[in-house]
């Protein structure tokens, strides 16, 4: 049953748990500016992320789906609902059967059709999936969103090549899938740089504005309206064209050309000092104008970032849409195996977006898009059903410098006794949970945590200091009975990794000889000290959950 929606709005928020319930019970009917979801693509596949400077990994979510009871009792709440999107997902069935595939859009449809009571009628969503399941998912959009609502189907390249050739040609792109929830919708894409060839080879002159070249006045076709009347003798009728102002003209009218008729338009335009429009000088020649640059070409469907193509645009080094290049190796990458890049959720962010708005994503996982909304100041709303995922998040903003008190955590544990709780369920997402409340990487394989290689370690954070220098942070979280044997066991570990800091989580009181044992690894001061602390750090330190809770951090230097 659909609970009560809660009151506090949805500004920068982070859910753990299921989003159809979260979206039910939380998130305001047109509270939401924009959605982007990556949700699971049905690839029959497990996902783990790896994280930076360790072997550790955790299996972050399962992309498997399979006919059963669950699956029967979604289909059958859908069909309970009625609407269109119930007659949808029928005839799914009754083309598709009772399968995996049938089984994935059921999870899938209810959430659509939530999502889109969220969004203003202003929003605009965008699906980010993969040829297995978008023919169908598009079906289940224009069901929910209506098919004149639909506006582009982008093509990003994922990577460079993949050698998967034995049956099919190599699979480097994803889709996302883009609709509006009206005509009202706000849309304002972003620029890319021409090719240098280009503006070489038809961008002849110069004068003080910059490059240009000379551009016709009309348009192919004849038009029967002002648009077809002739102009200072100029008939374009007669040439099987009509005049056709362009945008950068339309600029330069007053008040954009507002109850001016098109010749009166166009007398204006001829009529200025430093006019850019030029009389033919041969009675067979038409009117042109002068062209510019101006700032590149509008953001087409395909974004694919092309390798070895840095110095070929006109103004700039980057390669052809560098911009929304996949993640390799670098210091964006979480260890999320799904993880996309930053400037892909900000090519969508700013374009259908103004700052101060919300952005919401129901399947965030890593938080890229997250992260993105938060460095363009925009408002958001993230929703995961792991520990994993919420405590990476967590972990992300802080290294981010994103103060952890500007944003709210939802679905957590709030006191010692759901703490106590968690642990008692789950130790290992208990582990999870705790990492998170100190702003570290949880670090687990499969779903457990990874001791061995890792002598125990629970969490890591690298983070930078003011100088540039980057800095290790091991963690380790105790929920049963603790003692100073576990503090010199995170002090070796520390010395063995080179760690400048030790985070000692424990769900219990820690014991003046722990605390002592802490004392006795020592201080640390960076090289450039800030002026306004004088005191150093210490370099292993032991918080309860309840000092966590309660609002107390890990000290170290860096932004938090």
């Amino acid at each position: 049953m659909q609970g009560k929606k809660d009151q506090r709005g949805a500004t920068n928020t982070l859910y753990y748990g299921d989003n159809l319930d979260v979206l039910r019970r939380y998130i305001k009917d047109e509270s939401v500016d924009l959605v982007y979801l990556d949700p699971p693509f049905n690839s029959q596949r497990n996902y783990n992320a790896v994280f930076k400077g360790s072997e550790a990994q955790v299996n972050a979510f399962n992309d498997t789906w399979g006919w059963g009871p669950r699956a029967q009792q979604e289909y059958d709440e859908i069909l309970k609902a009625g609407g269109k999107l119930a007659d949808t997902v029928s005839g799914l069935r009754t083309i598709l059967g009772e399968n995996d595939m049938l089984a994935y859009l059921c999870m899938m449809a209810p959430r659509l059709a939530e999502l889109r009571r969220v969004l203003r009628s202003t929003g605009s969503i965008y699906l980010h999936c993969d040829p297995t399941a978008s023919h169908y998912l598009k079906i289940l959009l224009d069901s929910t969103f209506h098919p004149e609502n639909f506006r582009s189907e982008i093509v990003w390249r994922r990577k460079t090549a993949h050698n998967k050739l034995t049956r099919q040609f190599g699979p480097i792109h994803d889709t996302i899938l883009f609709y509006t929830k009206s005509d009202k919708s706000m849309f304002h894409p972003g620029r890319r740089p021409y090719p240098k060839s280009y503006i070489e080879g038809r961008f002849k002159g110069s004068d003080d504005k910059g490059l240009f070249r000379q551009q016709t006045l009309t348009g192919a076709g004849v038009s029967h309206g002002s648009s077809g009347e002739a102009w200072r003798g100029f008939d374009p009728t007669e040439r099987g064209r009509h005049w056709a102002i362009a945008g950068s003209l339309k600029k330069l009218l007053p008040n954009g050309g507002e109850n001016m008729t098109l010749q009166q338009k166009l007398d204006y335009l001829a009529d200025q000092p430093d006019s850019a429009i030029e009389m033919p000088k041969s009675e067979s020649g038409m009117p042109t104008y002068k062209q510019y640059i101006g700032t590149g070409v509008p953001y087409q469907d395909i974004w694919a970032y092309q390798p070895g193509t840095r110095g070929i645009l006109f103004g700039t080094e980057d390669g052809i849409d560098e911009d929304v290049a996949w993640l390799e190796d670098g210091d964006e990458k979480t260890g999320f195996q799904t993880q996309k890049p930053r400037g892909l959720l900000k090519r969508i962010i700013e374009s259908s977006t103004d700052t101060g708005q919300v952005v919401l994503d129901p399947f965030c996982g890593c938080g890229t898009a997250i992260a993105a909304a938060q460095s363009l100041r925009r408002r958001w709303v993230g929703i995961d059903i792991t520990h994993v995922a919420v405590s990476i998040i967590r972990a992300r903003l802080t290294a981010d410098g994103v103060n952890p008190r500007t944003y709210e955590v939802v679905g957590l544990p709030k006191d010692e006794a759901g703490a106590e709780e968690l642990f008692t369920q789950d130790p290992y997402q208990f582990q999870a949970w705790a990492c998170g409340l100190a702003g570290v990487h949880p670090n687990m394989r499969d779903g457990k945590p990874q001791k061995g290689a890792d002598q125990g370690i629970d969490g890591r954070l690298r983070y930078q200091e003011v100088d540039g220098t980057e800095r290790l942070i091991l963690a380790q979280v105790k929920g049963g009975k603790t003692s100073s044997r576990d503090i010199r066991d995170l002090s070796g570990t520390m010395r063995r990794q080179n760690a400048t800091f030790g985070f000692f989580i424990t769900l219990n009181d820690a014991t003046k000889e722990m605390t002592k044992e802490a004392a006795s690894v020592g201080t640390y001061r960076p090289a450039q000290a800030s002026l306004t602390r004088s005191e150093p750090y210490m370099r292993l330190q032991v918080r309860t959950v309840k000092q966590l809770l309660d609002g107390e951090k890990f000290d170290y230097p860096a932004p938090h």
